[in-house]
């Protein structure tokens, strides 16, 4: 048999794959729902920062929570000293009323 044949039952079988998984996505939305909506109130309750994904920088911790100037405070004309601040932006406040 040859490669390209291998190649193509190997694709086939990703996308049979990758359309079972957005079925039973679709069809668990609804009853996640309420356990969504409970994480959602507890997250509101306990008042927590949003995910922590890069320590370097105290400005890349919690995006959310980011002072806009935090990381041009050696200099305004510094360059950027951690490479987690090339990765993100800030989080910008919602204008939506």
């Amino acid at each position: 048999m040859r490669q390209s044949s291998w190649f193509f039952f190997g694709i086939t079988a990703e996308a049979i794959v990758l359309s079972l998984l957005l079925l039973h996505a679709a069809s668990s939305e609804n009853a996640q729902q309420s356990s969504l909506a409970q994480k959602a109130a507890l997250v509101k309750n306990l008042r927590l920062t949003d995910l922590c994904l890069f320590t370097e920088a105290r400005y890349t911790r919690h995006l959310s929570q980011a002072d806009l100037n935090t990381a041009f405070q050696d200099h305004p004309l510094s360059l950027e000293h951690f490479p987690s601040g090339s990765f993100t932006q800030p989080n910008l406040p919602n204008e939506a009323p």
